[in-house]
């Protein structure tokens, strides 16, 4: 039955579709919480989630006075896969980039710091609600993986606002592109990397809620991030950076 409502909801994408996605639920048991955590760490693995956002902070750091390291945020940065995965490279390229990562679930920043620490990286998280609280403004560059789909376009462009006022040099937003093709791909990856029903659901539904790179500039105007640029990855993915003039 979840394959063929999922299959009907292909001929719908031409509009976005934003539905509460399982993960978001607030009973949901920690341990579901985990094994769902799990299966979007090899998601993001296969997408090189990551590696989408690493050129980008590559240049950033080469521009940024050696006299201190760039200051990196991750908003939403759930269970800190993508957060980790940033930090290793950093390390492992000599780049100095100090990498913290906030979240407003606690059991996702349990998993994230516990990532970390098997990782050996020394990283800071932190709760944070973005859409109750203003981000502090004490970091070069802040950027989210996979969270702008989540929210209502109203909350988007709060959320967009909210990182450009608390970033002193950039904002990165990596997510999903909202087409048929991603779709199909949430709907057979997610099955081959998980054995998690949240993510079987969620997957496609992140997809059906997602943005179109010119929704997402549109946004970005919204919001008054003038002169953002979209540049389009593999698998129907979507880097949007916006620089302060």
């Amino acid at each position: 039955m979840l394959w063929l409502n999922q299959l009907r909801a292909l001929k719908r994408l031409t509009e976005r579709h934003r539905e509460s996605e399982l993960m978001d639920e607030p009973s949901l048991e920690v341990s579901e919480h985990a094994r769902a955590l799990a299966g979007l760490r090899r998601v993001n693995w296969w997408s090189r989630s990551a590696a989408i956002v690493c050129p980008a902070l590559r240049l950033l750091a080469t521009e940024c006075s050696a006299a201190r390291p760039l200051r990196l945020l991750d908003v939403a940065c759930g269970g800190g896969d993508v957060t980790t995965a940033i930090a290793r490279w950093a390390k492992f390229t000599g780049l100095p980039i100090r990498v913290s990562g906030c979240d407003i679930s606690p059991t996702a920043l349990d998993i994230a710091r516990r990532r970390a620490d098997s990782a050996g990286e020394s990283m800071e998280f932190f709760h944070h609600d973005l859409l109750q609280q203003p981000l502090p403004a004490e970091f070069d560059v802040v950027m989210c993986s996979l969270f702008l789909h989540h929210l209502e376009e109203a909350d988007a462009v709060r959320v967009l606002r909210s990182m450009a006022a608390a970033a002193e040099r950039a904002v990165l937003v990596n997510d999903l592109i909202r087409s048929r093709s991603g779709y199909l791909l949430a709907m057979l990856g997610t099955r081959l990397l998980s054995r998690s029903r949240i993510v079987h659901v969620d997957g496609p539904l992140s997809v059906a809620g997602a943005f179109t790179p010119q929704e997402a500039l549109r946004l970005c105007e919204q919001a008054g991030l003038p002169g953002a640029t979209i540049s389009r990855h593999w698998p129907q993915r979507f880097l949007l950076t916006w620089r302060r003039p």
